[in-house]
């Protein structure tokens, strides 16, 4: 239903054009001056990619949908463009001139002068040819650095709204629920807390930018059954709004994000694309969320071939409108004509169409899309002639030097030392073996979203555009005395044993040797790890466990270092290496981090957001299991962690002590207040990275054994002591009761300081009072940790953040 709105408009200055005027009025004029189609036209995208030689986009085809006629849809206006960067390889100077030339173009065929809304991926960095390639969402669990994040998506945000793009496809917030899923490298772990805390980081830093956020994938795509692919999901609803929904709460209300996109997968036999208690009640109504909800990519369309809930395309519109969705992605299939002719038949309400398109024009006008005095170049473009393309080639940097040491950062704090004998750090060796498939990989840093994973294997005969250096690269700078040998001994997946005998015979003749295993990531099978790339167990692919368990039987020191987007069951290797180095695709400067790692150089900081599993079957296992979800006698299998999750060592040694508790009972709306010591008693400077768990021993429903409910970094000079409060509001006790709403109950707590959560090193034991109490979205998410001035010997006074 259009909303009349009594205003005074010239032919020279629309209303909606004036950024002076309330947004909404705005809104609500233009919607009153458009036509059925031109409503149509700004609920969906179309597929494009930018001109290699900065011409206008051309629509790109894909074997899921049909071909789309620019000339014949953009007089009724156009709502985005999907991908324009990150289809193929382009340079990005004449990119942005393609994308500025398209965008010309879409304003001036419509009668309203509005241009498109821009999307890419951005994932791991901004998913185009020659942007640094960033560690990739695992890898910033492993960090527990929400600061660090928030700077990293920051710099992706600017890269993107630079070059004209308005909106990224980031970040995952599904928690890991079985680590058997392909996609678990573009999560951030499997515990809610972590994944909401750093996820809303990276809100709040891409949208800093102007950059628009897409929280993905709503709600419970990660909990299919058996770690498949777009999947049914089976899952209480406790599960879902104790698990699956706080880190999305989180990143509505802290974060501010501006969009939402909904999940491939049904859960209990409804999609989420048709969930209007999903979409809109909880969402919209709950929350309070103002954005837009746009479709993954043909998700409207899989309502009738893969859900079976539609008979037709316009059955299918009419579903995903009804339950919230505004914007159908990649392309045009269902919102085109079958929805026009719906509505005109009356089976499609045009309210309908009017409730998101207010959605889409308001996040259009905030965007400045709207103004009068839009201009479709975007910054990087100012000054540059777009008459001359040939001139502005290789004029923008997306992969700068500052982009770089972030992205080194950020590798450097997510490596995580699994366990070590003394071995490391390496001591000037003189002879190096660097055996395994990722030895000399250059794209064995990457996850299956980054540009050259993503696209550039479409394109073989195309450069990545970006250095990658490989491991024994990284090694060779990192030990440049030192004789490096590099045999591959096996591939990622081959199966091939052929090669291990050679590299049995250089491990033996080497000092330390060095197994580079794990993953390559691709898509839909192209790949071990990535989108369509689940697995049946937790073995290592390939022939690897067999490469790994002969270089043990040599007797050599043998240091395994896993670049992957899964954690694996190691097999021997989790007692019998000398040392383990997991990290999580750590992106174009991950070499340097590991081998900085392996010389010393960088002190391991980063912590498990994934457990490692010892056996290679016993899935889905997470840390957040309740108490019939551990070992016991009547079962065969042992589900218990070789490493836990928060796991990770240092070269250095930390002793917490002296806990104080300042009252040991607080209401069920309010507080409690400890406080503890952490010293570093090693001759390293490091960063502990402090953990707070809650056990809840007795509650109305059954609980995990504990729960992460706050944590931080602490660095400290070597005799350095710093005294830590923590603050722990009595809402982060609260659960879905029996009832369904969130409660916070009365009744003992235990709050646990813990290195990881196999590793209590305090332990306050606590209790709530009172009547129970019910909270919702609005309640209290953190606790709130302060460091006092830390002081020792060799320090100098000085206030941690």
């Amino acid at each position: 239903m259009t909303t009349n709105v009594a205003v005074e408009t010239t032919p020279e200055a629309p209303l909606w054009n004036d950024p002076t005027q309330d947004i909404a009025v705005r809104v609500s004029a233009l919607i009153d001056a458009m036509t059925l189609e031109e409503k149509i036209g700004q609920l969906y995208g179309v597929w494009v990619g930018a001109s290699a030689e900065g011409g206008e986009v051309a629509p790109h085809q894909h074997d899921m949908e049909e071909a789309v006629d620019l000339d014949a849809l953009l007089p009724a206006g156009l709502g985005q463009l999907t991908r324009p960067f990150g289809t193929a390889p382009v340079d990005p100077a004449l990119g942005a001139l393609s994308l500025s030339r398209t965008q010309k173009r879409i304003a001036s065929a419509n009668r309203f002068g509005i241009p498109a809304l821009a999307h890419e991926e951005c994932l791991a960095g901004f998913a185009t040819w020659g942007a640094t390639a960033y560690p990739v969402p695992l890898s910033w669990g492993a960090t527990f650095d929400p600061g660090l994040i928030r700077r990293m998506a920051a710099a992706i945000g600017r890269d993107m709204r630079s070059v004209g793009v308005h909106q990224g496809l980031a970040p995952v917030l599904d928690v890991v629920r079985d680590a058997r899923w392909g996609r678990v490298e573009e999560t951030i772990g499997e515990d809610p807390y972590l994944v909401g805390s750093i996820g809303t980081a990276y809100v709040q830093g891409l949208q800093s930018t102007g950059v628009v956020a897409t929280l993905k994938h709503f709600a419970g795509y990660s909990a299919s059954r058996a770690g498949r692919n777009l999947a049914p999901v089976g899952m209480g609803p406790r599960e879902r709004a104790d698990i699956i929904l706080p880190p999305f709460e989180m990143a509505v209300r802290e974060g501010g994000a501006g969009s939402v996109m909904h999940a491939y997968t049904d859960t209990d036999g409804m999609p989420s694309a048709a969930d209007e208690d999903l979409l809109t009640g909880l969402l919209r109504d709950t929350w309070g969320f103002d954005g837009t909800v746009v479709a993954d990519y043909f998700g409207i369309a899989f309502l009738k071939t893969l859900h079976g809930l539609a008979a037709d395309w316009a059955e299918a519109a009419g579903a995903a409108l009804r339950a919230g969705v505004d914007v159908e992605l990649p392309t045009v299939k269902t919102f085109g004509t079958p929805l026009a002719e719906a509505v005109r038949a009356g089976r499609v309400p045009e309210s309908l169409i009017d409730r998101a398109l207010r959605r889409v024009l308001t996040q259009k006008a905030r965007l400045g899309l709207l103004d009068g005095d839009w201009n479709p170049v975007p910054a990087a473009l100012d000054g540059a002639d777009p008459d001359d393309p040939d001139t502005l080639r290789g004029t923008i940097d997306l992969d700068s030097p500052a982009n770089r040491e972030l992205a080194r950062t950020v590798a450097e704090e997510a490596v995580v030392l699994l366990t070590n004998d003394g071995t490391l750090p390496l001591d000037r060796p003189r002879r190096i073996a660097l055996v395994g498939p990722n030895a000399a990989e250059a794209t064995a840093v990457l996850g299956c979203y980054s540009f050259p994973q993503h696209v550039g294997v479409h394109h073989p005969q195309t450069p990545a555009g970006i250095d990658l250096p490989t491991l024994h690269d990284a090694l060779r700078h990192e030990f440049p005395d030192a004789e490096l040998t590099v045999v591959r001994g096996t591939g990622v997946d081959d199966g091939d044993v052929t090669g291990i005998a050679e590299a049995v015979r250089v491990a033996r003749e080497a000092d330390v040797v060095v197994a580079a295993l794990g993953d390559r990531a691709g898509l839909f099978g192209r790949g071990t790890s990535g989108e369509g790339c689940d697995s049946e167990s937790l073995t290592l692919p390939g022939a690897q466990q067999h490469l790994l368990d002969a270089l043990l039987d040599t007797g050599r020191p043998v240091v395994a270092v896993l670049l992957a987007g899964r954690p694996y069951a190691l097999g021997r290797a989790v007692d019998e290496a000398a040392a383990i180095v997991q990290s999580f695709f750590p992106g174009a400067e991950g070499t340097t981090a590991i081998a900085g790692v392996l010389s010393g150089r960088t002190n391991p900081s980063g912590r498990l957001p994934v457990s490692v599993p010892r056996g290679s079957g016993a899935q889905p296992a997470t840390y957040l299991g309740a108490r019939l979800a551990q070992v016991s006698d009547v079962s065969s299998i042992d589900p218990t962690a070789a490493f836990a999750f928060g796991h990770g060592m240092s070269y250095t040694s930390f002793h917490w002590d002296d806990l104080s508790v300042d009252q040991a009972e607080a209401d069920t709306a309010g507080e409690f207040s400890l406080a503890f010591t952490v010293r570093n008693t090693g001759e390293r400077h490091g960063t502990e990275v402090v953990q707070l768990y809650l056990h809840d021993p007795v509650a109305s429903v059954v609980q995990p054994v504990q729960r992460l409910v706050g944590y931080t970094r602490v660095p400290l000079a070597p005799g350095e002591e710093r005294r830590l409060r923590v603050t722990v509001p009595a809402d982060l006790a609260s659960f879905t009761g029996r009832n369904g709403r969130r409660v916070v109950e009365p009744g003992e707590l235990h709050l646990r300081l813990s290195a990881s959560s196999a590793d209590v090193r305090l332990t306050a034991r606590v209790a709530l009072t009172g009547p129970e109490r019910h909270v919702d979205h609005t309640r209290r998410f953190h606790a709130r940790f302060e460091q006092g001035t830390g002081h020792g010997p060799g320090t100098e006074p000085r206030t941690a953040g």
